[in-house]
């Protein structure tokens, strides 16, 4: 867990489960957090645990055997109620955060439901043509601090930072911009050249220029090169297909009134 934490590989997920994993440890062994003078909660578990070695424990008292009863039964409730949870996880059709019961005592909670064999990604290109549909047009690509984009850029280190807007990007390289209007919501930035928008880009092609006037996003899908292969001999990391547009060219006049419809500022250029 703490590998994946450097890794930046789903942190919060590993910090969630090393937390309650303490409580696992002997007590003993948890020693070295707490003070070992007299009268210490140390002192005492190694008080216990010497009675305990030497056979010097008595008999348990009625309480004890009121909550061994008490953690017998719920045990067994976890388990009863636990059983739609393990037949989801074994499922070919694994249903994720899921709760099983209206007291939500037992819930199925999980990152994926299930791993893709491939990758696709989104790639926001800006032109400063009057014509979108012009084919002399020059589409130039914005690039994300750690998201696929340039072919010739290796896969980044995250550690142990999560780039939240690339991490979106590749959940909505899955849907469409319908379904992630948020998308369309940046590229109004971007047209904008916003100062703010642009620190979250690892490159801006309009940086220190003139906004964009259309923006558009391509669909692509994503593989690595194979080692000593042809396109790895010309230092590219990454081979891509076009799949088709991911959402047709837009400008800031064109999304006045989608974004008004949305109540969102409308975007200035900086």
């Amino acid at each position: 867990m703490v590998l994946l934490i450097i890794s930046g590989n789903l942190s919060f997920l590993n910090w969630l489960t090393i937390v309650p994993s303490i409580a696992c440890f002997d007590d003993a062994s948890l020693g070295i957090w707490f003070g070992s003078g007299k009268g210490s909660l140390k002192a005492h578990v190694l008080k216990i645990q010497a009675e305990q070695a030497a056979g010097k424990v008595g008999p348990l008292q009625y309480g004890s055997y009121i909550r061994k009863a008490v953690n017998v039964s719920v045990g067994a409730l976890i388990i009863f109620l636990s059983i739609p949870v393990v037949l989801n996880l074994i499922s070919s059709r694994q249903i994720m955060n899921t709760s099983y019961n209206p007291l939500r005592i037992v819930n199925t909670y999980g990152a994926f439901g299930s791993i893709t064999k491939e990758r696709t990604e989104i790639v926001i290109q800006g032109t400063s043509s009057s014509d979108p549909n012009d084919p002399a047009a020059v589409w130039e690509e914005y690039e994300f601090k750690c998201k696929p984009g340039n072919l010739q850029r290796r896969p980044c280190l995250i550690s142990p930072y999560h780039y939240r807007l690339d991490w979106l990007m590749w959940f909505a390289a899955f849907q469409t911009y319908e379904q992630n209007e948020w998308i369309i919501h940046l590229s109004g930035k971007l047209l904008a050249n916003e100062k703010e928008t642009s620190s979250l880009l690892a490159f801006n092609p309009f940086e220190g220029r003139a906004p964009p006037k259309w923006v558009r996003g391509e669909h692509f899908r994503y593989k690595f090169s194979r080692p000593g292969g042809q396109h790895a001999q010309q230092q590219k990391w990454w081979i891509r297909k076009r799949l088709g547009p991911y959402f047709p060219p837009v400008n800031l006049p064109g999304l006045k009134k989608f974004f008004k419809a949305r109540n969102w500022p409308e975007p200035k250029q900086s």
